[in-house]
């Protein structure tokens, strides 16, 4: 059967497609190499002969039989026309016959254009024939020069985009609530996804990398100077004072025990115990008063000192050398610190955990800003002309910048990919998708010579009988 002898066509087409390497081996299914042993792009399998192909094929041979039917109904009705004018019927056989052998002559002319497309007409090698087959890989490459020239000019897509109004329509759609959703969707998807992907342990290291090389390049000491002056300046470290004076005097009040028992174990061993016990007693009673003077008097003389005291330390930590390499050796001390390194390093992963629950919260904060934020970018662009011209001289910029810089590789796909084909499967292949079509030049080339030939044949009647 035909769909048998295709079959085994194909199948042995496919087994003669090998590489051999070096050790005389193939590997079945392969390209044959091309010129100068490169091995050859594409093939049978990303230009393959399918089932629909020869479903087509198979309309094509319906439509190559009506038109060779349609010859050689024409033959023998010149024939028959022939044969009446030669038994002396006159009149009409004449117009038949010219009509008929000049259907003839246009039928032949057709099917001999149609076939030197995809083989030699008769097996004969007339020059020009077979085209197809023969001068595919020219054919790839100017199909590539082709749409290199007019399709991928600077001008010509920078036309085009300008000519589409992507602006204003980008902006009227992303304008759309359920449309700023979708986009809302996506960016989410694709954040997880990024996030997904990235190993922790690359992330962390270049993390804590970035934030000890950043730590280390910059001096602290001027910056939290002026810090510190800034918050004595405003009060702000009043509060803390509060703090720690309250939780001084609770503690005392907790270990007064602790502490007339720490100033009788100083003292000389010469001395009474009881005198011991009364010197300890008087300094905790002095001490707590003392604190507890602190705090609650917020003009107390100490609280005074430790204000002189702190804006002392933020104008040395901004003018004074000595107090500045201090603090910078105790930075770098702290950041040297595997326990810092640790916590720097884990940061990531709590930031990674953070925005992944937020991205997968429709409801999250950073979901529903990512929506209005785009929502507000389209309202813009659809309004704003000055702002649609900047998007699309982005666009433009870039589109004309990739098409002309990587011409050359755009194009050469093209005709490297059309060289890589079988020029028989290829010829086939093309076959299948447009011979119908030509079949229907065979077709109306019959028809329209024989139309001609009658015209002709009446005119010369007329003029000379």
């Amino acid at each position: 059967m035909r769909s048998g002898g295709l079959g085994l066509c194909v199948r042995g087409r496919v087994e003669r497609m090998e590489r051999i390497d070096g050790t005389g081996r193939t590997e079945p299914g392969a390209l044959p190499p091309g010129p100068g042993g490169r091995a050859r792009p594409g093939g049978l399998a990303s230009f393959a002969y399918t089932a629909a192909d020869e479903e087509k094929r198979r309309g094509v041979r319906r439509m190559k039989t009506t038109a060779t039917g349609l010859l050689l109904l024409v033959a023998l009705v010149y024939v028959l026309a022939t044969w009446a004018k030669n038994e002396g019927v006159s009149g009409w056989p004449g117009f038949v016959a010219a009509a008929a052998e000049a259907g003839m002559v246009g039928a032949l002319a057709d099917w001999f254009a149609v076939t030197a497309l995809f083989k030699r007409p008769l097996g004969l090698p007339i020059p020009h024939t077979a085209i197809i087959p023969t001068k595919k890989d020219q054919l790839g490459a100017s199909l590539g020069s082709f749409v290199g020239e007019n399709f991928l000019s600077g001008d010509v897509v920078r036309d085009r985009i300008h000519s589409l109004g992507i602006g204003s329509r980008v902006g009227a759609w992303l304008a759309e609530p359920a449309h700023a959703d979708r986009v809302t969707a996506e960016l989410a998807t694709a954040l997880r996804g990024a996030l997904t992907v990235l190993r922790d342990a690359d992330v962390q290291a270049v993390v804590g990398e970035a934030i000890t090389r950043r730590a280390n390049a910059a001096e602290v000491g001027p910056g939290l100077g002026r810090m510190l002056e800034k918050v004595v300046a405003d009060g702000g470290h009043r509060k803390l004072v509060d703090l720690v004076c309250a939780r001084a005097h609770d503690w005392l009040v907790l270990h007064g025990d602790s502490v007339m028992d720490a100033v009788q174990g100083g003292a000389p061993g010469w001395t009474p115990r009881f005198v011991d016990k009364r010197v300890g007693e008087r300094v905790y009673k002095e001490l707590l008063r003392f604190v507890t003077e602190m705090r609650d008097m917020p003009g107390h003389p100490a609280r005074g000192s430790i204000d002189t005291f702190l804006a002392d330390f933020a104008a040395d930590l901004q003018t004074d050398s000595e107090t500045r390499d201090r603090v910078e050796r105790l930075k770098s001390e702290i950041l040297g610190r595997g326990e810092v390194q640790d916590v720097i390093a884990s940061a990531w992963a709590a930031v990674r955990a953070m925005v992944i629950a937020a991205a997968e919260d429709e409801q999250s904060e950073l979901r529903l800003r990512a929506r209005a934020s785009l929502m507000s970018l389209g309202a813009r662009l659809a309004t704003d002309d000055r702002l649609q011209g900047k998007l699309e001289g982005w666009l433009e910029d870039a589109a004309a910048y990739v098409v002309t810089t990587y011409r050359a590789e755009i194009t050469s796909l093209i005709s490297d990919t059309v060289a890589g084909w079988d020029a028989d499967q290829t010829s086939r292949k093309i076959e299948a998708h447009i011979g119908r079509d030509l079949q229907f030049i065979r077709i109306n080339g019959t028809v329209v010579g024989a139309l001609a030939g009658l015209a002709i044949h009446t005119v010369s009647w007329a003029l000379w009988g």
